[in-house]
Parts: C-alpha cells; sequence; structure tokens
C-alpha cells in the first residue's frame, strides 16, 4: 500500500513572475502533477477508466503556506503524504522543498482535499465512495512523516 510520492523538476522561465519567483498558482500545478503521478504509480489515473465506474476528483480545499522564493532553474522536490483517508474523500499533504544550494530548503507546504464523485452522462456529479480496489491501494502515512 501506498502513503507518499515523490519527484524532483526544474522551475521553469514561465512559471515564474516578474519579480522572477515562481508565480503562486504554479504551488497548484506542482501539487497536481505529483497527484497524478501518484495515481499512475498505485496503477490508476485521475482520468476515469471507460470501463469501470464513472469517477472525478474534484478539489474541495486548497491552502498553501510559502517558506522561500522559488525561482527560475531551481531543482525542486514535490512530495505528496496522504493524511487522511474517508470513505468519501482524501485529504494530500505537500512539501515542495529546494534540492540545489548546499542542503535542501523547504519552500512550501500544502494541503489539498479531493472528493471522489460519480460522473452522469449529462455531466452531474454526486459524491461516492471511493473504488475499493483504489482505497486498497492506499494508506495513511506515519504520523511522524505528517508532521511539519
Amino acid at each position: 500500500m501506498a502513503y507518499e510520492f515523490k519527484f524532483v523538476r526544474t522551475v521553469e522561465f514561465s512559471e515564474t513572475d516578474m519579480a522572477g519567483i515562481v508565480h503562486f498558482s504554479n504551488y497548484c500545478k506542482y501539487m497536481e502533477a505529483a497527484e497524478h503521478r501518484f495515481f499512475r504509480s498505485i496503477g490508476y489515473s485521475i482520468v476515469a477508466d471507460q470501463t469501470g465506474p464513472r469517477v472525478g476528483w474534484p478539489r474541495v480545499h486548497v491552502e498553501f503556506d510559502y517558506k522561500k522564493p522559488l525561482r527560475f532553474e531551481d531543482e525542486i522536490e514535490i512530495h505528496l503524504l496522504v493524511a487522511r483517508l474517508r470513505s468519501k474523500s482524501i485529504t494530500y499533504k505537500f512539501r515542495i522543498t529546494k534540492l540545489n544550494g548546499s542542503h535542501p530548503e523547504l519552500a512550501a507546504t500544502g494541503e489539498l482535499i479531493v472528493v471522489c464523485v460519480s460522473l452522469t452522462d449529462d455531466g452531474a456529479m454526486k459524491a461516492c465512495m471511493i473504488p475499493k480496489d483504489f482505497a486498497a491501494k492506499i494508506e495513511i502515512a506515519p504520523a511522524a512523516l505528517l508532521e511539519d
């Protein structure tokens, strides 16, 4: 069972603002990229398989605390942790760490809550139970890892 996922990437020039630092909105993109990679790491896609139940994962809460600015060409690690797993929702905690330099520096922490919803042909959504086969592959991260 999985409770975390990490990946490393480089900050692109297009992600920075006029002050030369990463624009705050890009942290949501980093978080979402980690979530999608996490799904793939356990054999799923964030996009519902047409052969299984049609479910989606809308975001119901997002927050960030910014600690250090990130700049163009910084190498960063995005670390996802499963903080809570409920019958219809998942809460992820994130740490974004700047890797270049003499030692890693925590740049931001965040939280994302997603709800599992069933999708109808007319586009309506209704909260539903997380599919059992998916829920069976994830678990809550150890408390020591979730501490800030």
